[in-house]
């Protein structure tokens, strides 16, 4: 297996390649870990209408851009990045959220 090197000590394509691969499969790992935060909260929300928020969605984009800056990386395409991201977990709880409840209903 490749040593991942940090992106200051890499010298060759394939070191920059290794290190981005292992960063996406990190990457997968944390929204994973997020997306079951939204199966968390599609079981919580009381009632459908509480799933989409558009206040925590401004919230949450406005707080990445924060970490964006303080990181040094552009605010602009982290905040589409999560523009995409909160929309799809938006539609990821609806779905949640409606199967819980068919379940339920079911027993």
């Amino acid at each position: 297996m490749t040593e991942i090197l940090s992106p200051e000590r890499c010298e060759t394509m394939a070191q920059v390649r290794a290190g981005v691969d292992q960063t996406d499969r990190e990457l997968v790992a944390l929204l994973a870990r997020r997306f079951g935060y939204m199966d968390a909260a599609a079981r919580i929300k009381p009632d459908r209408d509480a799933v989409r928020d558009e206040a925590r969605k401004a919230q949450v984009i406005d707080n990445v851009r924060g970490h964006a800056c303080a990181a040094g990386i552009p605010e602009a395409v982290i905040a589409a990045v999560w523009e995409a991201l909160v929309e799809g977990s938006i539609a990821y709880e609806f779905d949640r959220f409606d199967a819980l409840r068919v379940e339920a209903s079911a027993r």
